[in-house]
């Protein structure tokens, strides 16, 4: 069995991303060389033969994917999965955080000029978000970041792919966070979950 075979057979199956050491695992024969290869050859395949989908580059890894011209086709189909769409509020603290973080809930606060704690935890629910740390401030209060979900779901390889700022629903190219005093996290119903361990 080829190898681009076993790739395409592999990520067909998945539904996220898979690197090419993941992929590698699949048989003996493979290794990432290998397996960027057959990438490389199948993504050939594809544009060549015209086919509805791509290889597409997401998160560090590979995933079949429909190209976007078919998406009208698709949307006229009850039994596949439509991806939820943010509100605005969501989306502009969720630009806010992917730009500056790590950055706590008081500085969010800060660029919206409105609490965002429940839309934080939506984001949270949503695997866009995360805690990543604490800050050595004044309550040490939780930091946020944006996870592997978060590239996969807006098409980004990396961080470093995130367009310019004036690109997104809020504009924070030309605003800075001031240094403030920070209190610790309380959102409602949430701490226990949310809170990384207190150092000793």
């Amino acid at each position: 069995m080829k190898a681009e075979q076993i790739v395409e057979a592999v990520l067909f199956a998945s539904d996220a991303p898979l690197r090419p050491d993941e992929i590698a695992r699949a048989d003996e024969s493979l290794d990432e060389d290998v397996v960027e290869a057959a990438v490389a050859a199948l993504r050939r395949y594809y544009l060549e033969s015209e086919r509805a989908f791509d290889l597409v580059e997401l998160a560090g890894g590979w995933q079949i994917l429909t190209r976007p011209e078919y998406a009208s086709y698709l949307d006229r189909i009850d039994t596949i999965p439509r991806p939820s769409r943010l509100s605005g509020p969501a989306l502009e603290t969720l630009a806010i955080i992917a730009y500056r973080q790590p950055i706590g809930r008081v500085e969010v606060e800060y660029v919206r000029g409105v609490g965002s704690s429940g839309v934080i935890r939506t984001l949270q629910d949503r695997g866009l978000v995360e805690v990543t740390g604490r800050a050595e401030t004044l309550g040490r209060p939780l930091l946020y970041g944006t996870t592997t979900h978060f590239l996969e779901h807006f098409g980004f390889d990396s961080l470093e792919d995130l367009p310019r700022p004036d690109e997104l629903p809020v504009v924070l190219r030309d605003r800075e966070v001031p240094i403030l005093p920070e209190e610790a996290d309380d959102e409602a119903g949430g701490q226990e979950e949310l809170s990384l361990e207190d150092p000793e």
